[in-house]
């Protein structure tokens, strides 16, 4: 169950928690010992489903074309969203958690079942995107699932992202207890009333605004996990000693911060729009508000040192993409994937940035890779629905099933069942090591340090700043 995108109706039902299985038909004989892949799917764990999105029966997490090009069995899953999956009292009235703890549960019965449908139950992959991406992390982290995962691949989220964590739960969950009547004084008691409350009622009692936002969306994404002592034990960056034996690829895409920019700054899609220093300065503000005024100053003179005096529009608009991809997506990847580096005993780490440019043609041509355009080339959409794609669409979405299957397989996405078009060099922290993915893989597509002053600048001078007490008015 959760609100439509206008949020102003209900589409599914609580009775959710269903799983799809896809297993590539073998010619002869039904094959045995087969890797496994676990998609979660992403939409701010308010929106999406095992599924996704659909057009004429074609289904966007259809798994078929990963799973016959790749010889692996996909899986995917719901798990309950919005205030019915991440509402929290931050005590032990409503702990939280339970879209992740659904996930485990889809998890577990992966390793439990999966032998009877020719999968090999030692050999589990979990990969997703977004809040899937997230989720994925997360799950990597917790103790819960001890034994259950063998490698993990998330795209365009970690569990470091600052959107990732509830911080504060019960202010979102007394506004949700506002809104359906119920007492808001005493967690038991709202927890209590809580728990008898129509579910539709619960679910469109928050509502994600995305106009005149007096801060950046990023801020306003409320149900999120929370860190419950149990299945979370620790903040995230504290528990990466459990992922020591997972093998991990985490990326990003180039432009990912551009559907936030986009409602932060409706300009940026408007040529004809012109934006002003000051403005991206408000946006500089907005997310580096824990800072103040220093953050702020000293965000803004490292993103804007390549300014010059008539600095045209689109380097401008540009640099506000750039700004929301690495506050919301990449620099918090590359501290992940530092983190999973370092606590490494067996678990491989490798690093990713997809660059394919945006098919959306309402966007300005220098828009790459928008959040989510990563989506279609890994479930093979290009090949399912040819009519859609050019040629260099399918060489995309071939490389990066071959990768991604390959190191479900192999924990290498070098090695497997399916030829890459280069080898993709594991992660250190010494260099850095990344490979962008787009319809030219070469040589040169094995790269470092992914944009490294602007990585070390928020995971070192940026977060040595002191924290100013914030009091954001998010009615």
């Amino acid at each position: 169950m959760q609100s439509t995108l206008t949020q102003t109706d209900i589409r599914g039902s609580e009775d959710c928690l269903y799983l799809n299985i896809w297993v590539p038909q073998g010619k002869k004989q039904v094959s045995t010992n087969l890797p496994v892949m676990i998609w979660i799917y992403g939409g701010a764990f308010l929106w999406g489903g095992g599924q996704g999105a659909n057009v004429l029966n074609n289904y966007l997490y259809d798994g078929q074309e990963i799973a016959t090009r790749g010889k692996v069995i996909v899986v995917t899953f719901n798990y309950r969203l919005g205030p019915l999956g991440f509402l929290s009292t931050g005590d032990a009235s409503l702990p939280g958690n339970y879209g992740l703890k659904d996930q485990h549960m889809a998890i577990a019965w992966v390793k439990r079942n999966i032998k009877s449908f020719g999968g090999d139950p030692d050999n589990i992959t979990i990969f997703g995107e977004s809040a899937g991406a997230v989720s994925v992390s997360l799950q990597t982290l917790s103790p819960y699932n001890k034994g259950l995962i063998k490698r993990a691949i998330s795209q365009s989220g970690v569990s470091l992202c600052n959107w990732a964590i509830q911080e504060n739960p019960l202010f979102w969950a007394t506004k949700v207890a506002q809104i359906v009547g119920c007492p808001t004084d005493n967690t038991t008691a709202m927890a209590n009333c809580l728990r008898i409350t129509d579910p539709q009622a619960l679910t469109l009692a928050y509502h994600l605004e995305v106009v005149n936002l007096r801060y950046p969306l990023v801020h306003y994404l409320a149900f999120s996990p929370v860190v419950d002592g149990d299945f979370l034990p620790d903040h995230p960056e504290n528990l990466f000693a459990n992922a020591a034996d997972i093998d991990y690829i985490a990326g990003v895409n180039n432009m990912d911060g551009h559907f936030f920019a986009s409602i932060d700054m409706p300009a940026v899609n408007r040529p004809l729009v012109k934006i002003t220093a000051d403005e991206v300065y408000h946006v500089v503000q907005g997310l580096t508000v824990e800072k103040g005024v220093a953050g702020a100053n000293a965000t803004f003179s490292l993103y804007t040192q390549m300014w010059t005096a008539s600095v045209d529009q689109e380097v401008m608009k540009r640099t506000v993409v750039d700004l929301e991809t690495d506050y919301i997506f990449l620099v918090p990847t590359q501290r992940a994937l530092d983190l999973h580096y370092q606590n490494a005993k067996t678990g491989k780490t490798y690093s990713y940035l997809f660059s394919q440019m945006s098919r959306m043609p309402v966007y300005p041509s220098w828009v790459g890779a928008d959040h989510a355009d990563d989506l279609q080339y890994v479930f093979g959409k290009p090949f399912a629905t040819p009519l859609g794609y050019k040629p260099q669409h399918r060489t995309v979405s071939k490389a990066m099933i071959a990768y991604w299957t390959n190191f479900a397989r192999t924990g290498d996405p070098n090695k497997g069942e399916s030829d890459v078009p280069i080898g993709w060099v594991p992660y250190d922290t010494q260099h850095g090591y990344y490979l962008e993915i787009n319809k030219d893989i070469n040589y040169e597509s094995v790269k470092q340090a992914l944009r490294g002053p602007y990585v070390s600048f928020w995971n070192g001078a940026y977060r040595r700043l002191p924290d100013t007490v914030v009091t954001m008015d998010l009615k």
